[in-house]
């Protein structure tokens, strides 16, 4: 299985280097790939940036950064400088966010599906040619900019309704989720999105399943503790509509939980539900924390290709 690690956390009075030394033993581990997510804490891309410069195979993600508070032309060049120092191995996740945390900022949540379908064109043009002349209804746009060593990278984006899964696979290169269940991603998700790349001549887009995941006998405890920890998604809009598609009602209740088989059967049915890569947010259940974080990490790790 492609298994890559959902993290991005900093343990209460640990430095930020912490995670750059995390990110180095996963890749020791044998993880595909890390994602981080842009939260407010620190900027995803400098740290992952910092992380490229002491690995060398496994692929670093962001999961997502908010489109609307930065400009596509920002975005790429600080995406492009991060790539460059990574080697090559940066995947760009974009989204754009949700509308409460975007409006308290002072910006427009409007028309979120015509937004990242400019957003990404942009982004894409500048990636891969280091410069874009756009015309769109959002955008206009006529620059570039030459960052040393730059190579193309892959764009994602949180793709969750229909317009933005189609653009996911038409302009992007596929999607990267988060609190979507199997079933969406079998019936919706990774149908859609293959079927808006083959129209559009596109390659074969990327599905990346982030999931939280525990292990651990007890499964009442254990999606107990997912729904404390998680309980905010499903108060989100975009979020509470998979959830319902799901027929859940906690967020928590998606969570991948179980002993190691059960765990192992779960990602699979994940994997032939569409999935490409699946990335695990690892959380703890029980008293031993350290040791229920451990038995998951173990299982991943026995389950990677």
């Amino acid at each position: 299985m492609k298994i890559g690690i959902y993290g991005g956390n900093v343990r209460r009075g640990a430095p930020l280097t912490s995670l750059v030394d995390e990110i180095v033993r996963f890749e020791e581990a044998g993880f595909a790939s890390y994602w981080t997510p842009q939260v407010p804490t620190f900027d995803a891309l400098t740290v992952l940036a910092l992380a490229g410069q002491q690995t060398s195979r496994i692929e670093l993600g962001t999961a997502v950064v908010p489109s609307y508070p930065r400009h596509p032309n920002a975005l790429a060049q600080q995406a492009a400088t991060a790539n460059a120092l990574a080697g090559g191995r940066l995947v760009l996740g974009v989204g754009p966010s949700h509308a409460p945390g975007i409006e308290a900022l002072g910006l427009s949540y409007d028309r979120p599906a015509l937004h990242m379908r400019e957003y990404v064109t942009i982004l894409r043009s500048l990636a891969s040619e280091g410069q874009v002349d756009f015309e769109g209804e959002m955008y206009r746009m006529k620059t570039g900019f030459a960052c040393p060593d730059a190579s193309p990278f892959p764009i994602v984006i949180s793709a969750l309704a229909p317009l933005m899964l189609k653009a996911a696979g038409e302009v992007a290169d596929g999607t990267v989720t988060w609190m979507v269940g199997r079933e969406t991603i079998a019936g919706s998700t990774a149908p859609r999105i293959r079927a808006a790349a083959e129209a559009a001549g596109r390659p074969e887009p990327r599905v990346v399943v982030g999931l939280p995941v525990c292990v651990h006998d007890d499964h009442a405890q254990a999606t107990a503790r997912a729904v404390g920890i998680f309980k905010g998604y499903g108060m989100l809009p975009n979020y509470r509509r998979q959830l319902d598609a799901e027929g859940l009602g906690e967020a928590g209740e998606i969570a991948v939980v179980g002993n190691e088989d059960e765990v192992t059967s779960q990602l699979q049915a994940f994997f032939d539900a569409g999935a490409t890569e699946v990335i695990a947010s690892v959380y703890p259940a029980g008293d031993d924390s350290r040791g229920s974080f451990a038995r998951t990490h173990a299982l991943l790790e026995g389950l990677l290709d």
